[in-house]
């Protein structure tokens, strides 16, 4: 009986060997260091791809002192955010030769730090990426520091001194979706507020004031409605706005989920929307698309935040490139305002005019 021998995977001395180079330039060029000839780099990289060639981990650890994993850990509620978030890593781990190792924690752990300490201490990653409420966690901070992990915060509520950062403009972002429904000749405006625990919620709602006032429109306490970025917060936002005797003419919540909710309770009363009810959100969530009439909403940049996050923990672990700068620690990505189906002027009245505003259908 003939035994099924299988082939042993190839080395980097088989990758040396056919590509006709050092075991070292291959190791270079696998860990992207700069010093090698673009036409070596490409020849060595295509027998990489010939052979099938995948470095194991643990050599590729022990080589350098690297792990090639980034640790993505999140606490969110909002699975829009946290898919956009992990996709956006994950692609741009994979272009980078590194693998994304994704952790859930709860905020309020009372063994949190020491969670943190445990998965550092088994993972050894190259840095973490952390989003809202653990970018703000001080026992997560704490671990990480004492570890040397390096780490990029996720839209946290205010930088961290020699931590890098990533993030949007949460309440410019707010205040041009605010002047939008304004502009669109709408005065009673309701707001739905997020998650307490969540460092954008503040920003949102300052953008929303600083529109209503920028504009002389008065902002009705009964119109503003706390929620948490669930769903079912905003169906009962929308319960407690829209059972009063004089309705709002638009609901701007401070995310997408809160705003489907308001959608689905305002179609279960027989509301037009947006003939008697315009509706915005904040995020572009894959579901704000979908629905019927699509949500006028706040593209947040997940995706781009997570890939730029990502680079600065590779730029990081190089020693052949300059650390970054003080003022490259903090980015601010740009947001768009994607105007749909769930927002129009007011039955009966005519919209004020307003500078161009980019649309996607």
């Amino acid at each position: 009986m003939a035994l099924n021998i299988k082939a042993s995977p190839p080395t980097i001395t088989d990758v040396a060997a056919k590509a006709g180079v050092s075991i070292k330039t291959v190791s270079r060029v696998m860990n992207q260091e700069a010093g090698v000839h673009a036409q070596t780099r490409a020849q060595v990289l295509k027998v990489v791809a010939e052979l099938k060639y995948r470095p194991k981990q643990s050599a590729r650890s022990l080589a350098g002192a690297r792990s090639f994993l980034i640790g993505l850990l999140y606490y969110d509620p909002s699975a829009a955010f946290v898919g956009g978030v992990q996709q956006g890593a994950t692609l741009r781990c994979r272009e980078a030769g590194y693998h994304l190792v994704v952790e859930s924690l709860h905020n309020d752990a009372p063994d949190l730090q020491q969670q943190v300490d445990r998965m550092v201490s088994a993972l050894r990653p190259d840095g973490m990426i952390l989003t809202p409420p653990l970018c703000d966690n001080a026992q997560v901070l704490k671990a990480l520091r004492e570890s040397h992990t390096p780490c990029v915060l996720i839209s946290p509520a205010r930088d961290v001194k020699g931590m890098a950062s990533v993030r949007m403009d949460d309440a410019g972002a707010a205040e041009e979706i605010t002047n939008l429904l304004i502009s669109l000749g709408h005065e009673r405006i309701a707001f739905i507020k997020g998650a307490t625990d969540q460092a954008a919620s503040a920003p949102r709602y300052q953008g929303y004031l600083r529109a209503m006032k920028t504009h002389h429109l008065a902002v009705d306490p009964a119109l503003v409605h706390q929620g948490d970025f669930t769903f079912a917060s905003g169906v009962e936002a929308a319960h407690h706005l829209l059972s009063r005797r004089t309705r709002p003419g638009a609901v701007f919540a401070s995310n997408d989920d809160m705003a489907l909710g308001v959608l689905a309770s305002a179609q279960r009363l027989g509301l037009s929307v947006p003939g008697d009810l315009s509706i915005a959100g904040f995020d572009d969530s894959n579901a704000a698309g979908l629905v019927w009439p699509p949500l006028t909403t706040v593209r947040q940049p997940m995706y781009e935040m997570a890939r730029v996050a990502v680079e600065m923990l590779i730029v990081a672990n190089r020693s052949d490139v300059p650390p970054l700068t003080p003022q490259g620690l903090h980015r601010v990505l740009e947001h768009e305002l994607v105007v749909r189906g769930s927002t129009s002027a007011p039955p009966a009245k005519s919209p004020r005019p307003a500078s161009a505003v980019k649309r996607r259908h």
